[in-house]
């Protein structure tokens, strides 16, 4: 299942996961508060929870994305219409998060394969540019893949380096 999200990933290596957690997002607003719950019990879990308002605040904002720009408001996805059974297969939005030794990954992902960067100086993506600076200026990279094969979409991502455990 991550195998495609490490695609568009800086080169780390596989083997070296030593945690990773992932939940399957309801393509409503509301969502964003769960995305920031399940990273907040993941984080805690995973003895990070230091790091919590940097990659929350970075969660919300992918996830926030994800929603507002991927997921069309008339109920279709990719311009097909969803009848709810391929999205309960299939969730629409899903956030991941990865943990390497000295690496934290959050990686969104969702049905479009549009480019999450703004093309043009309208207020709307004005704003979405805004939330992307704020995720390139709270993680230390950030960046998406196009997905392929049965998946589609994309997959954005960002990346916070993580100061090693020293033993207290």
């Amino acid at each position: 299942m991550l195998e495609p999200l490490r695609q568009g990933l800086p080169p780390l290596d596989p083997a070296a996961v030593s945690d990773a957690a992932s939940c399957a997002l309801p393509a409503r607003y509301e969502a964003v508060g769960d995305a920031r719950r399940f990273t907040r019990g993941t984080l805690d879990q995973w003895e990070l929870g230091d790091r919590f308002d940097d990659v929350a605040l970075v969660v919300s904002e992918l996830v926030t994305n994800a929603l507002r720009h991927a997921m069309p408001g008339t109920g279709a996805v990719n311009g097909h219409v969803n009848n709810g059974h391929a999205a309960e297969q299939n969730p629409p939005v899903r956030l991941h998060l990865m943990r390497w030794t000295e690496r934290l990954v959050c990686a969104v992902r969702d049905p479009s394969q549009d480019s999450p960067v703004a093309r043009d100086s309208e207020d709307f993506s004005a704003e979405s540019g805004r939330g992307l600076f704020l995720v390139d200026s709270f993680s230390d990279s950030w960046g998406w893949h196009p997905l392929a094969g049965t998946l589609g979409g994309k997959v954005v991502w960002a990346l916070f380096r993580l100061q090693p455990h020293s033993a207290e």
